[in-house]
């Protein structure tokens, strides 16, 4: 195909989702890896088809080396179904409350037994000997 995409067009079809081609191969290797099929055995109970990630790549191929246009919509259709897969526990979970903006009190200071515990920490320590050790000049006079 020798048409140009606008950059509505291409905003329109979500060709922003498309991954460089070499990720797709990589998650292809690394899904038919052994160490990975015994995970799949494992967690799963048989091991899961792969085939998505190598047409997948097929199809970035094609896209990046002939502007198929199919191809590419092929491609964001398998992202978003695997970004919808990715995000369904998210979605279901209704266990906490989602909040619109953060609490009133966000940027309060620490409860008192919280500063404490705090003062006496390692890390509050090596935090004092950094700042003491930047305060301290390497200028020398000869």
């Amino acid at each position: 195909m020798d048409e140009k995409l606008t950059n509505e067009e291409s905003n329109n079809l979500n060709l922003w989702m498309i991954r460089p081609c070499e990720i797709y191969n990589d998650e292809y290797n690394e899904c038919t890896s052994i160490l990975s099929r015994f995970h799949q055995r494992f967690i799963y109970g048989s091991t899961i088809d792969c085939n998505n990630w190598h047409g997948d790549y097929l199809n970035c191929l094609k896209w990046k080396k002939d502007n198929d246009l199919q191809a590419a919509k092929s491609l964001v259709q398998s992202e978003t179904i695997r970004r919808n897969n990715r995000l369904k526990t998210f979605y279901a979970n209704n266990v906490w409350e989602i909040r619109k903006s953060p609490p009133e009190n966000w940027n309060e200071p620490l409860p008192e037994y919280i500063a404490q515990r705090q003062s006496n920490s390692t890390f509050k320590k090596t935090l004092n000997e950094i700042n003491l050790e930047a305060d301290k000049s390497f200028c020398s006079i000869m």
